[in-house]
């Protein structure tokens, strides 16, 4: 690796609070498959350890939520870290660090924004959180992420953002007319890095309901809320 390389990625570490044994690893997590593929096939990329990262993360936070919420059942606790274990949230996360500067892409995929591309920072923020596993064990990597889960947790403090509005809705108006609501996104705004999505949901062709949010998800899940919220008075 190279000197340069080794340097960039000591500004990562510093802002981790932690120094890799194997600084190998964090370099692979924040490979991206465009660059190996670009580059060389032999050199790997992050999605072995994004796919560990993932699973670890959910441990952190599930482990957590479950010793913090001891009157919540499983439906809540799974909504809870479903609402904190996202992309939305990771690709927050991993831009207080500016976890983007430190990727490796392929030429395209960097010309085309990938730094800012929330799934590809969500991803690498996972991949991140393996390495650091690998490099340790869970109890270091708790320390060092669970921090910075704990206060999105503590955001949520309205628990009904924690509902998944978009399955009840569906449940509800298959139930209910035979039918799965439909989501369009209508419009788009601000800059790559800050962009907000305007989304409409309809059903058997009727506008029941708009939402707002920084990815079109977020976005579906307030259409989905007012949509739910209509049916006091919506006639078929």
């Amino acid at each position: 690796m190279q000197k340069e390389r080794i340097k960039e990625l000591n500004n990562l570490q510093d802002s981790l609070h932690y120094k890799f044994n194997n600084v190998e690893l964090l370099n692979k997590a924040l490979t991206h498959k465009s660059y190996s593929n670009e580059i060389s096939f032999s050199i790997k990329n992050n999605e072995r350890l994004e796919y560990l990262g993932d699973s670890v993360l959910d441990l952190i936070v599930g482990n957590y939520i479950f010793l913090t919420y001891e009157e919540l059942s499983e439906g809540p606790l799974s909504k809870i870290r479903a609402a904190v274990v996202n992309e939305g949230c990771l690709t927050e996360l991993a831009k207080k660090i500016d976890l983007g500067t430190y990727l490796l892409l392929g030429k395209g995929e960097c010309s085309s924004g990938g730094r800012e591309k929330a799934s590809i920072l969500a991803n690498a923020y996972e991949a991140m959180v393996g390495a650091v596993f690998c490099d340790s064990d869970f109890q270091i990597t708790s320390n060092i992420f669970l921090p910075q889960l704990v206060e999105k947790i503590k955001e949520l403090q309205d628990l009904c953002t924690l509902i998944d509005f978009k399955s009840d809705l569906q449940e509800y108006t298959q139930n209910k007319f035979s039918c799965i609501p439909l989501y369009d996104v209508v419009g788009e705004m601000g800059p790559c890095h800050d962009k907000r999505f305007d989304v409409r949901v309809t059903v058997r062709s009727q506008v029941l309901g708009s939402g707002r949010g920084r990815s079109k998800k977020e976005a579906e899940q307030n259409a989905a809320k007012k949509a739910l919220r209509s049916f006091s008075t919506y006639r078929v």
